[in-house]
């Protein structure tokens, strides 16, 4: 900040945590409640300050695509398991969908080019597999994408094809999803794991519930789809409507999703 892009007349933060780092050393400036609260690590990750973490998390991802004029995105959710054709993974009888979700990553931004990358901009977990395809294609499309990775033992780190400047990393899953979804014009869910499983049910609850506005929501691989879940069996049981079963729509390429899309 400086003192151009000040909005008040009183001394701010940074200058303040600045000057507290050159007080003289005493045991009085050592001792950690005579740190500023903002500036004190230790304090900011008590259990009794969740609430205002949570905060955190939600604004520092909010303001910088603002900062960055995002103001819609296209979501791109599917398994971290499915390897790209030049290596090998775990998933491999799935390993189209790594090509599929490109190809379409790289359309859709090519139609947020029209709008300098503030509209359809490709959004994921910003992590390996799927999500890798749909920065990768963002990429190519030569236009920026979204990462919202999170911290877990055993994965996860960026992908090396998120916008550095638009890769988050949250700790809290609520808050992620929430980002996912806030700006989503379309979600797009391609074969998955828990993880893909958890967001898409989520989202099609919101939906389903009127707390979130109906939106093209696509599936990826009707074969897959159909196989792990029966979804007139949940119709036939009273479990959900018959008109629920029209809150997604299934599609094999990336040109059938473009169209379903186009068509809201």
């Amino acid at each position: 900040m400086n003192d151009q892009s000040r909005t008040h007349p009183f001394r701010d933060s940074v200058q303040d945590t600045a000057a507290a780092e050159t007080c003289p050393e005493t045991a009085q400036t050592r001792a950690p409640a005579y740190r500023l609260a903002f500036a004190d690590p230790d304090f900011l990750l008590r259990e009794d300050l969740r609430p205002v973490r949570l905060q955190l998390e939600l604004l520092k991802p909010q303001l910088i695509m603002d900062e960055r004029g995002v103001r819609s995105t296209v979501v791109l959710m599917g398994s971290a398991r499915i390897p790209s054709p030049e290596r090998p993974g775990t998933a491999t009888g799935l390993a189209q969908w790594y090509d599929t979700a490109r190809t379409l990553a790289r359309l859709i931004t090519e139609k947020s080019l029209h709008s300098y990358g503030r509209d359809w901009v490709v959004a994921t977990g910003g992590g390996p597999g799927i999500m890798e395809a749909g920065n990768r294609g963002a990429d190519d499309a030569g236009g920026h994408s979204i990462g919202l990775n999170i911290v877990l033992p055993h994965e996860q780190a960026p992908n090396a094809w998120v916008t550095p400047d638009l890769c988050f990393n949250f700790h809290y899953f609520a808050i992620r999803k929430m980002h996912f979804l806030m700006r989503a014009r379309a979600i797009c869910i391609f074969p998955g794991g828990f993880g893909t499983l958890d967001e898409m049910f989520e989202c099609l609850t919101l939906i389903q519930t009127g707390r979130m506005k109906r939106i093209p929501f696509i599936l990826f691989g009707k074969v897959f789809w159909e196989r792990l879940i029966d979804w007139q069996s949940l119709v036939d049981e009273g479990l959900i409507g018959e008109a629920d079963l029209g809150l997604f729509r299934y599609a094999e390429t990336a040109e059938e999703a473009m169209a379903m899309m186009g068509e809201e």
